[in-house]
């Protein structure tokens, strides 16, 4: 039979008004702030945290709301720190079925999100085993560029990688060449972990049909090409930067946690400090 799905507005109101009030400003990466006295967040800042209005997320906690799309719920799981096993909860009450888990799904452990949230004032991103931005912290945006309008298959760095000569500006020309084979065997990888139907087998097939560069690396059939322990960056405003690359692994979403560090008192260092004053000025 065809209609609306059932959706459950009493029990999902219930349900995100008692993980609104539990979580602390501290909890998402917000300032606490003087004169505090609401118990858990405020609507208005859940509402901010998932890209929302706030007379939308009011009138879901009131269950006078319209039905939410898959969209809305989706982020609402996100911005309420949401454990999977919650998100699938939160989506069923919307009378929708809960998304896909493992690597193709882009929900962020609330674990891996509350680390990135202490990093704001660091270079960071999570990405997908694909490398497709999830998050960027504002020094992450400044480093390597705002990654949230990418679509499709260019969401991915190492698609971009050989269709758009403007993905390889930021890197040195000796490191362009160790990328592109790290880039081919990841893929390679990726392609017999995940079978032919997966969207990096799609990836693959774009790419043999679109890039010689990938065709010439492909038939070498590389794998296990391990990127550079220091990265090196050619950045527009602040030149060179030599960057050691920390990765946190979520192994049930396959999402990395990149973070971007200089050695203390070097060259790279002070660059940092200067992107970070440079992105801030941009910011405001």
């Amino acid at each position: 039979m065809g209609g609306e799905p059932m959706i459950d507005r009493e029990g999902l109101a219930a349900f995100l008004r008692h993980r609104r009030e539990s979580l602390q400003p501290e909890d998402v990466g917000l300032a606490r702030g003087l004169r505090r006295r609401t118990a858990g967040l405020r609507r208005e800042e859940v509402a901010a945290l998932c890209h929302m209005s706030t007379d939308y997320y009011a009138r879901l906690e009131r269950a006078t709301g319209p039905h939410p799309s898959e969209q809305m719920i989706a982020a609402i799981a996100q911005g309420l720190h949401l454990s999977l096993g919650e998100r699938d909860h939160v989506f069923r009450l919307a009378g929708h079925n809960p998304p896909a888990r493992g690597p193709s799904s882009e929900h962020i452990s609330p674990g891996m999100l509350r680390i990135f949230d202490r990093l704001q004032d660091t270079p960071a991103e999570i990405v997908t085993e694909l490398g497709e931005t999830l998050r960027q912290t504002p020094m992450g945006v400044a480093l390597t560029g705002d990654a949230s309008k990418r679509q499709g298959p260019d969401r991915s760095v190492g698609y971009r990688w050989f269709t758009d000569p403007a993905a390889r500006e930021p890197y040195p020309p000796e490191e362009q060449t160790v990328l592109s084979r790290v880039y081919g065997s990841g893929l390679r990888e990726l392609v017999a972990l995940r079978g032919p139907e997966s969207w990096a087998a799609h990836l693959a097939d774009l790419l043999l049909a679109g890039s010689a560069e990938f065709r010439e690396i492909w038939a070498a059939h590389e794998v296990g090409v391990r990127p550079p322990d220091l990265k090196r960056f050619l950045h527009p405003e602040v030149g060179p930067l030599e960057l050691s690359c920390q990765t946190l692994l979520d192994p049930e979403q396959s999402h990395h946690l990149l973070v971007y560090t200089a050695e203390p008192g070097s060259e790279s260092y002070e660059k940092l400090r200067l992107l970070a004053v440079i992105g801030a000025q941009r910011l405001a």
